[in-house]
């Protein structure tokens, strides 16, 4: 039986970082009962990737029942108020004082239903300067300082996916299952309150640290600030490969085994890490050089049989085809669409099959 079996989960929510934690409940077990107004979650028409559906959708909404419920009208607030009793969890991420215009106070539900589990997603938390500002994915990653680490030397940059969102999901979750820990202990629920822009700013702790230390951080695309080296150097096909070199002693054999010159590692200019950093040009021409000499197949040889650390700089096709690439496949409104798998692999419990993704209104068979 599935973990969370038994248990039911009333998400108000919308986007991308509630639907995150709330499919993740659903995966083990959960039945979660999404609240959608008359027109559906807006992240219903992000895009048409997935068989003329929102890809956002199709992936963070599996296994959940669609509830359409009215919340401007008197009927539809009786309505939420009556799956509100019969939840465990209560998942929302409205814009800030939403809920409780319509009555859905904190601290009356956490009075009316002491054992309930209450998850609160918002931009910036409840109090402060900016509280009640709207708050996306891009706009946190702009705020709170992500971009201006990201990217090359050019211009900042946002990362290539909604990752405030999803850390933001993934941090609701954790929480949700220490309340569920809890509960069995004590009995009683939660009042939990999670902000992207925290977050976002704990996972930034060791730049701002470096920063307030006087070592701001520099955007270096795909290079270490501190390694060298460590980037992406080019085969003679100008495939991308990225190494990375963690000591003197792989130092050594990079140089013997796949620069193909052992002398290179006494080198005066490249003899211990503080040197290739400080000469971080000439290393890297060094390198780059050997590299653009040979074979994507033979530089791909040569670093597996020297044990070096190494990527292909690849493109989303390259995933499509990758020999790691794990995928579930899920039903949805057009029909079956496959999409990458959780990171996760439950080894003695059978989790092969997931919910289907519901159309507006939908309740799972």
């Amino acid at each position: 039986m599935l973990p969370l079996k038994g248990l039911t989960v009333v998400a108000v929510e919308q986007a991308v970082a509630a639907p995150y934690c709330s499919s993740r409940l659903a995966d083990a077990g959960a039945h979660v009962i999404k609240i959608e107004r008359p027109e559906g979650d807006f992240a219903r028409g992000y895009d048409a990737a997935a068989k003329g559906q929102s890809s956002y959708f199709v992936w963070l909404n599996r296994g959940k029942d669609s509830a359409v419920v009215d919340l401007s009208t008197p009927e539809g607030r009786k309505q939420l108020e009556e799956l509100i009793a019969t939840a465990d969890v209560l998942i929302q991420n409205l814009k800030p004082g939403s809920m409780d215009k319509l009555g859905f106070t904190l601290e009356r539900l956490r009075k009316d239903y002491p054992r309930l589990i209450c998850a609160t997603i918002t931009g910036y938390g409840d109090t402060g300067p900016y509280a009640h500002r709207k708050a996306y994915d891009l706009l946190i990653q702009a705020e709170s300082g992500l971009a201006s680490i990201t990217g090359g030397p050019e211009g900042p940059s946002r990362v290539g996916v909604s990752i405030v969102d999803v850390a933001t999901g993934a941090a609701a979750h954790a929480a949700i299952l220490e309340a569920l820990i809890g509960r069995s202990v004590s009995g009683e629920g939660a009042d939990i309150r999670i902000s992207m822009f925290d977050v976002m700013a704990d996972w930034l702790t060791v730049p701002l640290l470096n920063a307030e230390n006087g070592k701001e951080p520099k955007r270096m695309g795909l290079a270490h600030p501190s390694i060298a080296p460590y980037g992406v150097f080019n085969s003679k096909e100008g495939k991308g490969i990225l190494i990375s070199i963690q000591s003197e002693r792989e130092w050594k054999i990079l140089c013997a085994k796949v620069l193909g010159n052992a002398d290179l590692a006494t080198d005066a200019k490249m003899v211990n890490n503080v040197e290739r950093v400080h000469n971080r040009d000439y290393t890297d021409k060094v390198v780059g050089d050997i590299f653009g000499s040979l074979s994507r197949e033979e530089l791909l040889k040569r670093l597996s049989d020297a044990d070096i650390a190494f990527a292909e700089v690849n493109t989303m096709a390259d995933l499509s085809k990758h020999p790691h690439l794990r995928r579930i496949t899920v039903d949805t409104p057009n029909g079956p669409v496959a999409y990458p798998a959780p990171g996760a692999i439950w080894m003695d419990a059978d989790r092969d099959s997931y919910g289907a993704v519901p159309g507006i209104g939908d309740v799972q068979k």
